[in-house]
């Protein structure tokens, strides 16, 4: 007995290669997460740098 309602592939639009596979997902989960966190903290330091140097305050 199978648990998928689909029974043929024709018609498809997307198919994605891991979407059974919890493990691959977290992964790309945990990637997607370090970027957005890296941009954050690169962001952060960009501003702080800039406002330093409108301020007259450094030349970082």
């Amino acid at each position: 007995m199978s648990g998928s309602p689909i029974t043929s592939w024709e018609g498809v639009e997307a198919y994605y290669t891991y979407a059974d596979s919890p493990f691959v997902i977290g992964i790309f989960l945990v990637l997607s997460c370090a970027v957005v966190v890296g941009v954050i903290i690169n962001s952060a330091k960009h501003e702080t740098a800039a406002f330093k140097n409108y301020e007259g305050g450094g030349d970082d």
